[in-house]
């Protein structure tokens, strides 16, 4: 049974998981708190590996450039990539509810306001990339503190020349270790997602698309757009991949993208899947991955656009051109900014409805109406942010050389 078992490919198997914990959560509810603990572990497992990863894995792929010049290309095409699909996302949330209008006759006055905190400033969240103490930003998980002090000892390690090989050595032994854990977490993968899923849908039912549907249905599609139109035009022209096996290739992140609605969780699996499944290598994959979990938030910058355009219809704010642009430039930088972590992109929307002189009562208000629903919103809407990181780390690598076609093309037969 263990062989037949794993010799089925995992994503059949997180599928399949998937499915199951569909019908558990809408069929049989009350069984789904017996096996949270499995969606637990799991979500803590992956969790536990997330900041040795970022810390090990940047620092490491910048050691293996060889030529520091390298450096500046490769992250400021991945920025640059980044920026845009950002903002590309944007409008597509905007496009989306302009046309489906979800906010009209939203009964927001049923809500009660949620407390909101201060959300940071530009100048905060500039000047905490640089963190007074790393241990600290290390215990918080604070991803653009970690990220920097990672590129720092990657370059730091360049620059010794021949005294910094063996800590060179020693991060890519790290490395090794660490992605060896990653494969041995992901064979739970199946029975985390099962357990995640059933309990998501348990707790809200199908309530949550009665009382927000128009509002689910334009998340649904504006996530299918970004990622079918935006990020498959991106793979076929720029990185000129074949799409499908592209997709098949990164199917395990996607599932875990939804199962757990962080894409900070989903990070380990997408680094697994791009070396095995697509052939990015490793100096791409692991500067690329870790900084797009933190800036890659496609699926967050479509939601914000749209859930501020679901605001205003809901509030009767008038919009008009400058509130969009307000909306759209807004948005981008709020994406850029926010937590990968469920929800988080609910608690940036005073930064960007504030722009267009909503106070933060009313808005309060909106995240009060949302929030009960949001789950499974934010389980879609995670999927294109995920499958953004991917898409920007294979263009990234076929730029520089650094895709292997042998293995894009072969691990997608079985």
């Amino acid at each position: 049974m263990l062989r037949g078992w794993f010799g089925i490919p995992l994503w059949k198997r997180v599928l399949g998981a998937l499915v199951l914990g569909l019908l558990l959560g809408a069929l049989w509810p009350q069984a789904a708190p017996y096996v949270q603990f499995l969606g637990d572990l799991f979500v803590r497992a992956i969790r536990l590996l997330v900041v040795p990863i970022v810390l090990v894995t940047i620092a490491a792929g910048i050691t293996t450039l060889g030529d520091p010049k390298r450096i500046g290309g490769i992250g400021g095409r991945t920025v640059a990539l980044f920026a845009f699909t950002t903002a590309i996302a944007v409008s597509v949330g905007i496009l989306v509810a302009s046309v489906i209008r979800p906010g009209e006759g939203a009964p927001l006055g049923t809500a009660a306001p949620h407390a909101m905190g201060v959300p940071p400033t530009p100048y905060e969240q500039l000047i905490g990339i640089i963190p007074v103490n790393i241990f600290e930003a290390l215990a918080k998980g604070d991803m653009l503190a970690i990220i920097f002090v990672a590129i720092l000892l990657g370059v730091g390690t360049l620059l010794a020349g021949e005294a910094g090989k063996p800590f060179a050595n020693l991060l890519q032994a790290a490395t090794a270790v660490l992605l060896k854990i990653v494969g041995l977490v992901m064979e739970a993968t199946p029975f985390g997602v099962f357990a995640l899923i059933a309990n998501a849908v348990a707790a809200n039912g199908a309530a949550m698309f009665v009382n927000v549907g128009w509002l689910a249905l334009a998340v649904l599609l504006g996530s299918v757009i970004q990622i079918l139109l935006v990020h498959s035009l991106l793979l076929r022209f720029l990185a000129r991949v074949p799409v499908r096996r592209f997709f098949r290739g990164i199917i395990d992140a996607l599932a875990v993208a939804f199962s757990t609605a962080s894409s900070s969780a989903t990070l380990p699996v997408a680094m697994r899947v791009a070396e095995r499944n697509l052939g990015i290598g490793r100096p791409i994959y692991s500067t690329v991955l870790p900084l797009g979990a933190s800036i890659g938030k496609d699926g967050t910058a479509m939601y914000v656009g749209l859930l501020s355009l679901f605001s205003l219809q809901a509030l009767g704010v008038p919009q008009t051109p400058v509130t969009y642009g307000l909306v759209l430039l807004t948005g981008a930088l709020a994406a850029f900014g926010t937590a990968p972590v469920p929800s988080a992109s609910l608690f940036m929307l005073a930064a960007v409805l504030s722009s267009v002189g909503v106070p933060a009562e009313q808005t309060a208000l909106v995240v009060g109406f949302v929030l009960p629903f949001d789950r499974l919103l934010d389980m879609t809407r995670t999927v294109p942010s995920a499958s953004a990181n991917l898409t920007v780390a294979t263009t990234v690598a076929r730029w520089e050389g650094e895709l292997d076609e042998a293995v894009l093309n072969g691990a997608n037969k079985t």
